[in-house]
């Protein structure tokens, strides 16, 4: 069984940024992790996913303000998020899936409990 813990959210006004936490159970780490994103009553989109290696991928709209990193050390995936906007507010998940990277949240097996961001203008 794979376990995800995510931390790292909390307040902040349009332009700070955040870094969001994700510590993985070790058999999780050779996974490929992704970060997702969720306001109410939309599905969750897409944000960034990471490889077992360094391979990443980014949705379009935040590729050049957030960047997805892992420390396998440490089990922990990180999104660090930069010039935050009041449209970046919403839960962040992390999620875990075997082999291909994908952008659907509907191919991802594993999912942690979820943190909160919410940028203020």
């Amino acid at each position: 069984q794979v376990q995800l813990v995510e931390s790292g959210g909390g307040w902040v006004q349009a332009g700070g940024s955040l870094r969001l936490s994700c510590e993985a159970s070790g058999r999780a780490f050779n996974y490929v992790m992704g970060w997702f994103r969720q306001v109410p009553g939309k599905e969750r989109e897409f944000v960034a996913a990471i490889s077992s290696g360094t391979t990443t991928r980014y949705s379009d709209s935040m590729k050049d303000r957030f960047t997805i990193s892992r420390d396998n050390a440490k089990n922990t995936v990180y999104l660090q998020m930069n010039s935050l906007k009041p449209e970046d507010t919403g839960g962040y998940y992390c999620a875990a899936k075997q082999f291909y990277f994908s952008s659907d949240y509907r191919q991802y097996d594993y999912w942690g409990q979820g943190t909160q961001v919410t940028v203020s203008s």
